[in-house]
Parts: structure tokens; C-alpha cells; sequence
């Protein structure tokens, strides 16, 4: 009996492991009525939504790649990541590790937690696996889900990338598969934002906006004239970088580094969450965190990461302008019209006629020539002129652009109709507008790729 009870003692004293501490947060997480509708909504609403708005009349043409829902399922998910991006991932970072630590100090069981595992290393271990599983199923629910309803609603068609160029459909797919697994960085870096401000600022509510709060803050730089550098530095740039994937060739740079800086940011918000949660009091249990704590440890950090990376960056990449300059977007508008053009040609049934025989060029200013052309802005006007085989006259056609700071723009076809007016044609998916009228486009921020 005595041999019993000793023995007993041994195995209580021991330390749970944290593949044990892991398994029993993940169970404590999807217990959860709120994380169970979660992982519901993403792996059931894409699918519903991308196939209701493909079947459509009117699509979001507003949104990168909404005017192709109807010609491809491959659009579809396109669509939903950049939703996710903007709106979608920063709740669910917010939902799931801006809570896991605070959660426990709202039920008051720190004690009993300790007990258990008798290691806060291990439990802030398991925790942030834990909260990481979730939101990977959370992240790989709305991919597969919107997938599969552009799929089954539309069919695997190809997709018209960036630069008006064909994409089969497995490139296609290729492709949207790595825009989805880039979005992973920034979403760990939310993450981990999410993990400070749940140890930092314990069962206060504003560990769990932190995530939302620092996302928003992402968008609204975005959206100002900053430098390239500055975009670039920040961790919310990875959510759109991926834009470059779908031009021939690949912009890979804004992309990779957006992913770095992404995981650059995970590490330090994840070390520095883990270096607070050592030093805490869990004996007082109506600790609520310490704002001055979240400042010096928390905030003053990832302050000093950020002009770091801008720093690096712009020593990287020479790139404090806004990097849209009348070159790239001449440029990169030919090069879409050119493709487009081709598509226009076989869906009319013309002869058939290439890219290098139609020798594209534009030749756009900016409000009319009273402003320097560069720039984001919506007073972009170009000229598109090429050339047919057999034909002495050169075509021209009119487009208004309207160029976002990170390099998308709207070209809007304003003459001649012929050419780039409002008509529907037919293709193998039914009638479709005039692939010439209005079009999206992408101008290299930084110059890393060909410009042949």
C-alpha cells in the first residue's frame, strides 16, 4: 500500500509534457461554442458565397478578380483572400489568440492550470500550438471551402492573370494555392500580435481588439502616400503582395518581402508575449494586466522592429518614392492590352494574331499633363496604339486609369467602342462583356522583374 502511494506521488509530481499540454488546450479551444461555429462558417459560407455571387448578373467588379467569377471557379477563392486579408483574419487571429491567455484569467484558473503542469514554459507552449492549429483549420476552411463553390458553380476554367496573359488551369490553380499559403505569414504575425496582448493586457477587452486594431492600422498606411520602403515594411503588405503572382513574370519581390517581414514580426510579438507571461504574478488574481509592462515590453518593441525594417528595406531596395512612375505604367498597361486584345481577336473569331506582331505601346499622362506623372490617382490617361499584320493604319484606343498606392489599377475603356466599348461577346461560359472595356492591371512597385 505505502509502495502505492509513493509511487502515486512520483507520477503526480512530474511535469505534464507539452505534446499532453498541447492536446489539452486544443480540446479546452474546440470545447468552445464560439470556435465551433468558427470553423463552421469557414468551411461551409466561401463555398456558398462564391457560388451565389458567380451565378450572378451583376459581380464585384470592384474586388481584385471579381469580373471573372463567372469565366472561372479559380476567381472565386481570389476574391475570398481578399476578404480574408481585410477583414476576415485579423477577427479570427482576434477570436482565437487574443483570447487563449486572457480566458484564463476571466475563470481565474491560472492556479490550477499550474498545478497541473508545473511549468509555465510548457503551458505558454501549448497554448500558442494550440491556438495555431485552430487557426490553420480556421485558414485552410475558407481556401478549400471558396475553392470548391467556384469550382462546382463555375468549372475549372482558366484565369486571366494580371497582365491580361492566359493562366491554364493548373497554373491557375498552382497559383492560387501560393497567394493562399503567402497569406499564412501575416496571419501568424496577427497571431502572435494577438498572443502579447492576451498575456499583456490580461482579461482586459483590449487584448482581443489589438489584432483588428493593428490590421485596420495596416490598411489605412496602405492607403497613404508612403514611401515603397514603408509598405513594404509592414507586416499587412503580404495580404496584398500576392497580387504579383498573377503577372508573367512573377513580381515576387514586394511578395517575399512582405513574408519575411510577416515572420520577422511573429517571432518577436510570439518572444516577447513568452518573456511576459515568465515574468507575471499568478499569485494575485485580480491581475489585469500592466498597461506601463505593455508599453515598454509590448509596444516600444515592434516600434523599433518597424523603422528597422524600413531601414533595411529602403538600403535593399532604393525605393522612397511611391514607385508608380509613368514607364511602369505605360508598360504595364501595353502589355495587358496586348493580351487582351488576343483574347478579344479569338472570341470575335478574327484572324488570329500574337503579341509581338501587334507591338503594343501606351503613352499615358497624369490630370491632363499639369502634374507630374507619377503616383497613385484616378486622373491617369493613356493612349494604347499597335499595329495589325496586313493593315498600314495603327489602332488607337482610349483608357482612364485609376492607379491604387500598391500598384493596382482600373483600366476603363473610353473609346473607340469597336475597340474598348461596353459589347458582350460569346464565350465558352456564356456571353461576357468585352474583355477590352474595363480590366484590371498591376505595376511593379520595385523593379526586380524583366521589363521585356
Amino acid at each position: 500500500m505505502t509502495a502505492t502511494i509513493a509511487d502515486d506521488s512520483v507520477v503526480s509530481a512530474r511535469r505534464v509534457s507539452v505534446s499532453r499540454g498541447y492536446r489539452f488546450e486544443l480540446v479546452k479551444l474546440v470545447s468552445q461554442w464560439r470556435i465551433r461555429l468558427l470553423v463552421l462558417a469557414c468551411w461551409i459560407a466561401p463555398a456558398l458565397f462564391v457560388a451565389g455571387v458567380s451565378r450572378q448578373s451583376t459581380l464585384p467588379s470592384d474586388t481584385l478578380f471579381g469580373r471573372w467569377m463567372h469565366a472561372t471557379g479559380w476567381a472565386g477563392p481570389l476574391v475570398m483572400l481578399g476578404f480574408a486579408g481585410t477583414w476576415a483574419l485579423p477577427v479570427l487571429t482576434s477570436v482565437v489568440a487574443g483570447d487563449v491567455f486572457a480566458s484564463e484569467d476571466r475563470l481565474g484558473t491560472w492556479r490550477h492550470l499550474l498545478v497541473a503542469v508545473r511549468s509555465p514554459r510548457r503551458i505558454f507552449a501549448a497554448k500558442a500550438l494550440a491556438s495555431l492549429t485552430v487557426i490553420l483549420l480556421l485558414v485552410a476552411g475558407l481556401a478549400c471551402s471558396s475553392t470548391a463553390g467556384g469550382l462546382v458553380a463555375v468549372g475549372n476554367q482558366p484565369l486571366v492573370g494580371l497582365d491580361g496573359h492566359l493562366l491554364s488551369p493548373s497554373d491557375a490553380a498552382g497559383r492560387v494555392l501560393l497567394a493562399w499559403v503567402s497569406a499564412l505569414a501575416p496571419t501568424l504575425a496577427l497571431a502572435a500580435i494577438g498572443l502579447l496582448g492576451s498575456v499583456a493586457l490580461g482579461r482586459s477587452p483590449m487584448g482581443l481588439l489589438l489584432p483588428p486594431l493593428v490590421a485596420l492600422t495596416m490598411q489605412v498606411a496602405q492607403m497613404l502616400p508612403l514611401p515603397v520602403a514603408v509598405r513594404l515594411a509592414l507586416p499587412g503588405y503580404a495580404f496584398i503582395s500576392w497580387n504579383g503572382l498573377f503577372t508573367s513574370p512573377a513580381q515576387l519581390g514586394p511578395l517575399l518581402i512582405g513574408i519575411v517581414v510577416s515572420l520577422v514580426w511573429t517571432v518577436l510579438a510570439t518572444a516577447l508575449a513568452y518573456l511576459l507571461f515568465l515574468r507575471r504574478d499568478f499569485t494575485n488574481l485580480a491581475y489585469d494586466g500592466s498597461g506601463r509592462r505593455a508599453l515598454t515590453a509590448g509596444l516600444l518593441p515592434l516600434v523599433a522592429l518597424t523603422a528597422l525594417t524600413v531601414t533595411a528595406v529602403a538600403l535593399a531596395t532604393p525605393s522612397m518614392g511611391s514607385g508608380i512612375e509613368q514607364a511602369k505604367v505605360q508598360r504595364s498597361l501595353a502589355t495587358a492590352f496586348a493580351h487582351l486584345y488576343r483574347m478579344q481577336t479569338q472570341q470575335l473569331h478574327r484572324p488570329a494574331v500574337t503579341e509581338a506582331r501587334l507591338r503594343a505601346t501606351a503613352a499615358c499622362t497624369k490630370s491632363d499633363g499639369q502634374s507630374a506623372p507619377e503616383g497613385a490617382g484616378n486622373d491617369w490617361r493613356c493612349v494604347v496604339t499597335w499595329h495589325l499584320p496586313g493593315v498600314a493604319a495603327e489602332g488607337t484606343a482610349i483608357y482612364q486609369l485609376d492607379v491604387a498606392s500598391d500598384g493596382r489599377f482600373v483600366a476603363d475603356g473610353d473609346g473607340p467602342k469597336e475597340v474598348n466599348g461596353y459589347f458582350l461577346v460569346r464565350t465558352p461560359t456564356g456571353d461576357a462583356p468585352n474583355p477590352l472595356w474595363q480590366f484590371d492591371g498591376n505595376v511593379e512597385l520595385l523593379d526586380t522583374t524583366s521589363k521585356g
